[in-house]
């Protein structure tokens, strides 16, 4: 694989930059900030993709670092790549909402699709993590991630087992225990105690459904509710009837000022006593001997006033009594006959006062309570008679109000029954329902029973499934095992065939165990990586990033190395040295990102062609 060019539309600082590379040594050199790292993100966002994180990581991402400085939306790019004899050109855009990518054969002039077989076959298998780990070198990052350990021992394993990566036992096992968990999840463990807990419940409940309290009362109760029903009605249309008849009674009675039997008789003796001062007042008025004595008593005032007048005037007979002295003596009676008379009248007018007043009381009694005001004996016989209606009907009234007393009683004793009717009908709902419930829980429960078998079935033929499972693993382990005890040796043997000419002989062997710890082979020791100098140290990642990139590409074509800035450690004569060794062992393409001029010094005067890029 070879880069050709590059065009960005917007990433990080840039905006409308191009970039073209040639074969062999490519130099990009630029001051700090001058966005080098910005240009290898960029290769290496087109090759894999950046994705945004979620949360707070979003904040401090790959994504959120590189977003335009300048219109966020133009956030893409495109690469070409020459590859397997033909030319490729990947345009990507990187929107957290439009993650479009688009792959073009330019040699044949057609779009090809983006996924794994194109990206295993321009890029030899290597996953973003192999990629950073080996053939890509950022700032300061020479050593490898432990990401790379499982990948390594994976690659090994295949190349020893099968001469290429097409097998993948690591994988494979993976594969084998991910099948054996996802089984295991398969399983109901707790299928045979539910089993036969449902049995059992299955038991408890036909026990249950079979008691004479769920024997169903309820149209029996209903039928009692009806018949209380309708007599409660019945009864209170009759009290109702028997209310409105007493109200009109009472109503009578009140119109006609009477609360009861006793204000009935006490209204009777007062009309009696009206009508008895009536007569009493009529009688003395019509008495005529009392008119003829008032008569005679004016007349014989008046005869004794003339004669006492004659007397003195002397028009009397002689007598033996001088006419003074019998003129003073027919005077007397005059006054007491006048004042007799006035008495008399006096009282006449008494008694026709009387008998107005008692007149005027016994008219109305009459016609208030007969609708004729003439008075008669007839009349008074009339109004006695009418009394007795009235008596009779406050004794009906009473008796009505007794009724109205024990009906209320049967009405209680009947809404009780009612009552307890609707008690005992919710009470058999109740137990209607409970016993549906029950119902429907032992379908369930028989259905469930039948669904278990199946599934207790289905345990049995999991469980033989994993112990295959388990027997495959088993001997894969073993398999690993053996291979396990061969897995440094083609990386000890391929980094130390690389060393020497990385640190200019001063190391020429190397040893890697299975976790990529790594020792220095001198005459006396193993001696580890952590006591030598920091820039033999890098030197010795180096050589190790360049065994396992040669490991991992196999035969294939080389892809490009990448550096930046990765010689800051470096004095003048290694760097001199790995320079050289990355001119003279390395077939395929090289770009160094720098900040220096050393590095374009040290070319000069070596003499190493490569291709110059300002920044």
């Amino acid at each position: 694989m070879k880069l050709l060019d590059l065009h960005i539309n917007g990433f990080g600082k840039f905006h409308n930059k191009s970039m073209t590379f040639q074969d062999g040594l490519n130099v990009v050199y630029g001051k700090n900030e001058a966005g080098k790292s910005t240009l290898h993100t960029f290769i290496r966002g087109m090759l894999f993709g950046i994705e945004k994180s979620r949360g707070r990581a979003s904040k401090n991402d790959l994504y959120s670092k590189y977003e335009p400085w300048e219109d966020s939306a133009n956030y893409q790019g495109r690469l070409r790549f020459q590859s397997g004899g033909s030319i490729y050109r990947i345009e990507r855009k990187f929107q957290k909402n439009n993650k479009e990518v688009h792959v073009i054969n330019e040699t044949l002039g057609k779009e090809i699709s983006p996924d794994k077989s194109f990206y295993d076959q321009v890029l030899c298998g290597l996953t973003e993590t192999a990629y950073t780990n080996t053939i890509s070198i950022g700032q300061l990052k020479s050593a490898t991630d432990g990401a790379m350990v499982s990948e390594l021992k994976n690659y090994i394993a295949n190349l020893n087992t099968s001469g290429s990566m097409a097998l993948n036992i690591t994988r494979a096992a993976a594969f084998l225990k991910k099948q054996r968990k996802d089984l295991e999840n398969q399983i109901v463990p707790e299928a045979a105690r539910n089993y036969t807990t449902l049995l059992g419940e299955i038991r408890s409940l036909e026990q249950e459904i079979s008691s004479p309290e769920f024997a169903n009362q309820l149209t029996a109760c209903r039928a009692m509710q009806k018949d209380v029903t309708e007599q409660l009605a019945r009864k209170r249309e009759e009290r109702e009837t028997l209310i409105q008849k007493v109200a009109k009674g009472r109503q009578i009675l009140s119109g006609n000022q009477f609360s009861g039997e006793d204000s009935i008789q006490a209204y009777r003796e007062n009309a009696e006593k009206v009508y008895g001062e009536y007569k009493s007042a009529k009688a003395a008025s019509e008495n005529g001997s009392r008119r003829v004595l008032t008569v005679l008593s004016f007349l014989a005032a008046g005869i004794s006033a003339a004669a006492s007048a004659c007397g003195f005037a002397g028009f009397l007979p002689e007598t033996s009594i001088p006419s003074a002295q019998l003129a003073l003596a027919l005077a007397v009676p005059a006054p007491v006959f006048l004042l007799l008379g006035m008495l008399l009248i006096m009282r006449s007018k008494r008694y026709q006062k009387e008998l107005e007043l008692s007149t005027g009381l016994i008219r109305e009694i009459f016609s208030r309570h007969l609708g004729d005001s003439s008075i008669s004996d007839q009349a008074m016989e009339a109004l006695g008679l009418r009394m007795d209606e009235f008596i009779r009907l406050n004794a009906a009234l009473l008796k009505s109000e007794a009724s109205m007393k024990e009906q209320q009683a049967e009405i209680e004793d009947l809404e009780k029954r009612s009552v307890s009717c609707t008690e005992e009908i919710e009470k058999q709902q109740r137990l209607q329902w409970e016993l549906e419930k029950k119902l429907e829980r032992l379908a369930f429960c028989r259905d469930q029973v039948t669904a278990l078998q199946h599934v207790i079935d289905e345990n049995d033929r999991l469980r033989d499934e994993i112990t295959a499972i388990d027997l495959a693993l088993e001997t894969m382990t073993e398999v690993s095992t053996s291979i396990r005890a061969s897995f440094g040796l083609l990386l000890n043997k391929t980094a130390s065939d690389l060393i020497a000419g990385i640190t200019g002989g001063i190391y020429s062997s190397m040893s890697v165990d299975e976790n990529l710890n790594i020792f220095m082979n001198t005459r006396t020791k193993l001696v580890p990586i952590e006591q030598v100098s920091s820039g033999t140290m890098d030197q010795i990642y180096l050589a190790l990033r360049m065994a396992v990139a040669r490991l991992m590409q196999g035969e294939n074509e080389p892809l490009p190395l990448i550096f930046d800035d990765s010689f800051v450690q470096y004095d003048d004569e290694r760097l001199r040295t790995a320079l050289r060794w990355i001119s003279d062992s390395y077939d395929g393409q090289s770009i160094i990102f720098t900040c220096h001029r050393r590095e374009l010094q040290i070319l000069e005067d070596e003499k190493i062609p490569y291709h110059r890029i300002d920044m």
